[in-house]
């Protein structure tokens, strides 16, 4: 070890400098045997399932071929580089992770398929059973699953999983981790972090659904999207049965041979932060049949009476208040330990005055997204940033200390935004689609944004009329914080040091990123090291330069234009101590305020 690794070491491992690892009141409990247990697909759901979380076997290898042995257990879905895993290691970019458990199979149906789901597996995967390849996947964000049918046998069956991560080596989409962790970027993980399940379905199935509200016209638009490999021998006829209930009343039917179906509604209740109403949903198709939910919303820009271009919920100016989240846990990392741990997140932001979060670089199992449904939290939901390496002047010193020169950088310029490799850009877009259509469904996201302070930005206008022809029903912040390119539903201005100001314009304007006020909590802090904009030393402190951030910038903002702004942050990450709340969720700093 060289001495830049051992002051490395030195300041940045916890166990080094004799700090314990911080635990979140979920993780203090947690059951192995009982690991994230609920329905991980609330917008599809059926009876018929099992999860496969908890003890696997595990191993790190340096090649290609499957072990002979394995070297301890790893409780599934933590990434091995948490702590709850109960390996706690770095998987390095040159080494493979291995798992292995039993699945015991008591009787098979020869109308039925068995589908094994993976929620996210970070980053590229291999998968077999009993020793057969069945497929693989690459990309660490986004569920995949596949039909383990022909390789079961009744009884003792194997499931292999082989991973590799070469992390932010590579091009791949990574988010926020770095394997030289620090300051704004965050412990590197791998491997499983997301539930994994099977389920049994029929030989037709519901493969996916898509919802849209069409609030002017009270109906709701739906496709029903069937598995295309089944044996058609054995179907005659596809009979599509649908019934929407509210609040236990039945609001709507329709029975048809056409999967592409608008459905009236007799009775519009609209969703909101305020009244979070959820609409139910029964689909039967033949054989199959699964629970489903949706709502009635509706966001788009309009000019106020003011002559203001603002953002509009149902046909009424709506400010969005929102606060960064990250997701990240410290004795989880990407992986929440509990149910009631993400409700926690969403609930105390709901507390503090809050109605919106910005999914930062992350893309979350489903259940968040279904507890923002349900609970009434709106969501800006970033794409995960991919790309080379970053360099330093384009993503921080030039936006920050030079902005009109900034202004005038184009994205096209590959080479600056670390972009080069095509292939890199390809998988980036075909992923960006994938995230749309994957929570397309999810009536609390209102608006998308690709692309994040320059971190691997290319061509954003382009990307914008993309996302705009998937997606018609949402919003889309091209460029949060800088690199602006004249396109995108908003002025997205990102501003840590400088007086809150707004600039009317054509697009409505949001502060996306402001705030990043640290205080240091001893005993509920990752380091010794202090990642933030502005420090305070206490909570007192803190607080009185949060309230005069919110009362007396953001709020007075509003009526000269301000659409929507985003704090930093909801909750400590690592070295970043500029959380409302510690890293472990048990200290919150700040008393409430509502705008």
């Amino acid at each position: 070890m060289n001495l830049k690794d051992a002051i490395r070491t030195l300041l940045f491992k916890k166990k080094a400098i004799g700090f314990n690892q911080l635990y979140t009141p979920w993780g203090e409990q947690i059951d192995p045997e009982k690991i994230l247990t609920e329905y991980p697909r609330p917008q599809l759901r059926r009876d018929n399932y099992t999860i496969l979380n908890g003890y696997w076997n595990y191993c790190i290898s340096s090649g290609h071929v499957m072990p002979m042995a394995y070297a301890g257990r790893i409780l599934v879905p933590f990434s091995p580089e948490s702590v709850l895993s109960g390996v706690d290691r770095q998987l390095q970019p040159d080494e493979f992770f291995w798992y292995e458990r039993i699945l015991t199979i008591d009787w098979m149906q020869w109308n039925k398929r068995c589908i094994l789901h993976f929620g996210a597996v970070d980053q590229s995967c291999e998968v077999y059973i009993n020793h057969q390849r069945v497929g693989g996947h690459v990309g660490g964000y986004l569920p995949f699953s596949f039909d383990i049918t022909k390789y079961l046998e009744v009884g003792t069956n194997l499931i292999t999983l082989k991973v590799w991560d070469v992390s932010d080596t590579s091009y791949h989409s990574r988010g926020k981790q770095k394997l030289n962790r620090g300051g704004m970027w965050y412990t590197a993980q791998s491997g499983i972090w997301q539930t994994v399940w099977l389920e049994w379905v029929p030989d037709l199935y519901i493969k996916s659904l898509r919802i849209t509200p069409l609030v002017d016209e009270k109906a709701v638009q739906l496709e029903i999207r069937m598995n295309d490999d089944f044996r058609r021998d054995r179907v005659y006829e596809v009979i599509y049965q649908v019934e929407i209930y509210s609040d236990g009343n039945r609001v709507g039917a329709l029975v048809t041979r056409n999967p592409f179906m608008r459905i009236p509604l007799t009775e519009l209740l609209l969703w909101s932060p305020e009244q979070p109403h959820l609409y139910d949903l029964k689909i039967v198709v033949n054989e199959d049949q699964v629970d489903s939910y949706f709502a009635m919303r509706k966001v788009e820009i309009k000019n106020g009476e003011d002559n203001i271009p603002r953002i509009y919920l149902n046909n009424q100016p709506y400010f969005q208040n929102g606060l960064l989240d990250q997701g990240y846990w410290p004795d989880g990392l990407y992986t929440a330990p509990s149910d009631e741990a993400l409700i926690f997140d969403i609930m105390k932001a709901k507390e503090l005055g809050f109605n919106m979060l910005r999914k930062h670089i992350k893309i979350e199992p489903l259940r968040w997204y279904y507890h923002c449904d349900r609970l009434g939290m709106l969501v800006w939901q970033d794409m995960v940033n991919g790309g080379e390496e970053y360099r330093a002047m384009i993503i921080s010193y030039l936006p920050n200390f030079f902005p009109r020169i900034a202004s005038l950088v184009k994205d096209s310029r590959y080479k600056l935004f670390g972009r080069e490799d095509i292939q890199g850009r390809r998988e980036w877009v075909r992923e960006c689609e994938q995230t749309v259509e994957h929570l397309y469904n999810c009536p609390s996201i209102v608006a998308w944004v690709p692309f994040n302070e320059g971190w691997g930005q290319f061509d954003a206008v382009k990307v914008y009329e993309f996302i705009r022809g998937l997606d018609p029903t949402r919003l889309v912040d091209h460029a949060s914080g800088w690199y602006d390119q004249k396109c995108g539903d908003f002025t997205s201005i990102h501003n840590y040091f400088s007086q809150l100001t707004v600039k009317a314009g054509h697009r409505p304007f949001v502060l996306s990123e402001f705030g990043g006020y640290a205080c240091y909590i001893l005993g509920h802090s990752y380091s010794l090291l202090v990642f933030g904009y502005r420090i305070y030393l206490t909570k007192e402190e803190l607080d009185e330069a949060y309230h005069t951030s919110m009362e007396e910038g953001v709020k007075q903002l509003i009526e000269k234009g301000l659409s929507a702004a985003v704090y930093t942050q909801l909750s400590d990450v690592e070295d970043e101590v500029n959380g409302l709340l510690t890293y472990d969720r048990k200290v919150c700093k700040v008393t409430p305020i509502h705008l």
